[in-house]
């Protein structure tokens, strides 16, 4: 039997990202138009056609696990960690007051554990493939260990998976925690996603797939959205981190309430492994699909935080949805921030709902740098915010990714009203 469906709202964020490893670093340099690009370092990418990314800066594992432990971990999962402990820090949740068995953990990743992935079968091959392999191989790649750790750590005992639909999951992870509290299967869910996919087998699989910006020699500027000299996206990495909590129970514990969680939508282009609808299906169904949610009409729409990855393809069919679904509507704001973070893969929906809720409580839209010459068919048709951040009263705000296979997830967040 159905029940009444309980409000959910947002009561804590947590950061690691290109553009700063908390929350508060991380939206001041969006806001500020900061590139978080640079030459990769993790490893030599001389041979390689896309030599840069947008890698975590600063990052100390030993700040958030006891010695000898983080090497049980992968870096995503270093990463998932080191976010939730803020989120949750940032919700001020006292677990030993709550019910631990309604407390739940749902996370996203599209590519797990590849780093430690790599690591292995390169240690197998060079080692006479001799099967020596590490006691904490298989726990390190899986997709689901952040969860399961983020659930460890705390004692939390509620509903706990992953979610993988490529660079939807996180935005996936966000939508079945809000729908499970909703329907009153958990008061609290620890939700977001985690990726660490700058390594070789990455970048030497996505340039093989031609998806890569090449602009080696203008790279901060390499990730332009909308751009009609776009190339590919900036592989990037972090994680993002948000407390769902329903309503009821962020107010019996007096939390501040961040934002609202109104409405989501899911969807498939049902067209190709990795590119998407030329026409946009997917993502106009999906948008459509939150807003019918979320009860309300394109018009109350304020921002839209868009998947925008600077691929040919994707950029262009997100435009013609979103036009199918909006209409020419000047006042409406859309920005890519992905020039400025790189694409985190599946961590990419939790990073860009941060800045949502950023952007609502601070009435701040964040810019889309580097775009000079935009689509001419779309070209005035909305507020691209480009170049700089603008000042605006936002209520409504939208987030959307999609993955290959195509796969849409959108997310819409409101200002807290009681």
């Amino acid at each position: 039997m159905i029940k009444d469906l309980k409000r959910v709202v947002v009561t804590g964020m947590g950061a690691i990202t290109p553009l700063g490893n908390s929350v508060d670093e991380f939206w001041k340099n969006s806001v500020n138009g900061i590139s978080g690009v640079d030459f990769i370092t993790k490893f030599d990418a001389t041979n390689f056609k896309t030599k840069f990314a947008a890698e975590v800066k600063g990052f100390i594992a030993a700040d958030y696990f006891e010695k000898n432990e983080a090497r049980k971990y992968d870096l995503f999962t270093q990463y998932a960690v080191a976010a939730a402990d803020e989120a949750i820090k940032n919700a001020s949740l006292n677990f030993d007051l709550l019910n631990k068995n309604k407390i739940g953990v749902i996370w996203g990743s599209g590519n797990g554990g590849i780093q430690t992935f790599q690591d292995q079968i390169e240690d197998f091959v060079n080692g006479g493939k001799l099967p020596r392999f590490n006691p904490y191989f298989i726990p390190k790649i899986i997709a689901d260990i952040p969860s399961g750790i983020i659930s460890i750590r705390y004692g939390l005992r509620g509903l706990n998976f992953s979610t993988i639909s490529a660079c939807a999951s996180s935005n996936n992870a966000i939508i079945d925690a809000c729908n499970y509290i909703r329907l009153g299967k958990a008061d609290i869910i620890i939700t977001g996603g985690s990726e660490a996919p700058i390594n070789e087998s990455s970048i030497g699989g996505f340039n093989a797939s031609k998806a890569l910006s090449t602009k080696n020699e203008n790279f901060q500027n390499a990730s332009r959205p909308f751009d009609i000299n776009r190339d590919g996206f900036v592989m990037g990495e972090g994680a993002g981190a948000l407390v769902l909590e329903s309503l009821e129970s962020a107010l019996s514990r007096g939390a501040t309430i961040l934002a609202e969680v109104v409405g989501t939508g899911m969807a498939a282009d049902a067209f190709h492994l990795t590119g998407t609808h030329p026409e946009g299906e997917g993502a106009y169904l999906g948008m459509l699909d939150a807003l019918e949610d979320a009860e309300i009409t394109p018009s109350e729409i304020d921002y839209i935080n868009a998947h925008a990855t600077s691929t040919h393809m994707g950029d262009e069919s997100e435009l013609k949805a979103m036009f199918r679904v909006f209409g020419e509507r000047k006042d409406l704001n859309i920005s890519a921030t992905k020039s400025m973070t790189g694409h985190l893969l599946g961590a990419a929906g939790a990073v860009e709902a941060i800045l949502c809720i950023k952007a609502i409580q601070d009435s701040i839209v964040p810019p889309t740098i580097n775009t000079a010459e935009v689509e001419p068919e779309f070209a005035g048709k909305f507020s691209l915010t480009l170049g700089k951040a603008q000042i605006k009263e936002i209520n409504f705000a939208m987030s959307n990714t999609f993955g290959f296979g195509g796969h849409i997830a959108t997310t819409i967040f409101k200002k807290f009203i009681v």
